[in-house]
């Protein structure tokens, strides 16, 4: 991998937020049942609040890149990612969103480490940090909604 600065990794990751956005905001408007609209369109809407925060990295360098770790239940790793279809069920529409999320994780850890410097690979995992705390909400939303008994 070349050298990519700081800026130039925050701002892809921007680019991913926002096709992520754009992504649930399609299926959030799209004729589905009405409790997955909403999911998505709550999905959509904290897309947007991660480009923002993003967004506030990025105008403001000094700042530390910093995420909370989180648990990993590693729930989505279990689950095949269902299809999109119109009578999709809220808890298949919780599946993948968590396949998306798991998606992202992924592809910012293989970045940290592919990279060819501490800070580069520092600052994709923070990002794949980041993925993995949506990543495990979604996963706690979907045990709740697959597994009701449990409870």
């Amino acid at each position: 991998m070349s050298q990519l600065s700081i800026e130039a990794i925050l701002n892809k990751a921007i680019e991913r937020e926002v096709e992520a956005y754009e992504f649930y905001l399609a299926l959030s408007q799209k004729n589905l049942d009405a409790y997955v609209k909403e999911i998505f369109a709550e999905l959509a809407a904290e897309e947007k609040g991660h480009q923002t925060l993003l967004q506030s990295f990025l105008n403001n360098p000094d700042k530390p890149l910093r995420f909370k770790p989180s648990a990993d239940f590693k729930v989505a790793q279990t689950v095949d990612g269902p299809t999109l279809s119109l009578d999709m069920k809220p808890v298949d529409a919780i599946a993948l969103a968590m396949k998306r999320e798991e998606e992202a994780m992924n592809y910012y850890t293989a970045l940290a480490e592919s990279s060819e410097t501490a800070e580069q690979a520092k600052a994709f995992q923070e990002l794949a940090t980041m993925e993995q705390g949506h990543k495990t909400r979604l996963e706690e939303l979907y045990t709740n909604m697959a597994f009701p008994e449990v409870w």
